[in-house]
């Protein structure tokens, strides 16, 4: 066992040092890497307006699955400003989770649909109203799902989320245009942070999109990938 442990943490360490090289030759003079720019989409897509990315913005997703509480999400910009909680409920068969904005204010729960044939998640509002669905596809070799939603102008929309889970790097796609709306990365950590059952996502959004419901989509994407483990 503490073979393996030793060898997670020298993996770590090794891929930490990588980044870190890469992160100094790229870095600017603020010392911060530079978000890359992502083109704005064609028209909104949102079903919180008041979230909607003006340019390209890049949140980090950092999950505590050892929460009492069951797995909760810290959600800050890279400035580590913090714009969203989630907030896991840890008897919840559904494995609800509360999703707010910094204020307190409920935006949805994230529950997930036990009797669906595929992985299916999806958000609901106070008055249990569906807001979007998260549902995933059989795919060999890669994780896939569909983000269906009805926007607030009434506009269905359908986004494809497509990666392999272990390159680490996901994309979430517009179907109807074939823009890339977001990009989901996940990161290495630290053995400390091993330990502390701790999972981290940069979720890089593009203008025009909102940042609730991507973050939505990144959590769900995280629960699909870890039921096969």
């Amino acid at each position: 066992m503490f073979g393996a442990l030793k060898s997670i943490a020298n993996t770590a360490k090794a891929e930490l040092n990588k980044q870190t090289q890469a992160s100094g030759s790229m870095s600017s003079s603020s010392g911060q890497q530079p978000i890359a720019a992502m083109e704005p989409v064609a028209s909104q897509i949102a079903l919180f307006p008041q979230f909607v990315s003006s340019k390209t913005e890049s949140l980090v997703l950092v999950e505590k699955v050892f929460s009492w509480s069951g797995d909760s999400f810290d959600i800050t910009t890279v400035d580590k400003v913090p714009i969203f909680k989630v907030q896991g409920k840890k008897l919840s068969l559904s494995g609800r989770k509360i999703f707010s904005d910094q204020q307190g204010n409920e935006l949805f729960h994230l529950r997930k649909e036990h009797i669906a044939i595929h992985s299916t998640y999806y958000g609901e509002d106070a008055a249990k109203k569906v807001l979007f669905q998260v549902k995933s596809k059989f795919s060999i070799g890669t994780s896939k799902a569909y983000v269906n939603f009805t926007d607030v102008n009434g506009k269905e929309h359908s986004l494809l989320m497509k990666g392999n889970f272990f390159d680490s790097k996901s994309n979430i796609v517009d179907e109807t245009t074939g823009a890339v709306v977001a990009t989901i990365n996940r990161k290495l950590l630290n053995f400390g942070q091993i330990f502390a059952g701790q999972q981290t996502y940069v979720l890089s959004v593009a203008p025009g999109v909102d940042m609730a419901l991507m973050a939505a989509a990144c959590i769900c994407f995280d629960e699909k990938n870890n039921e096969k483990k």
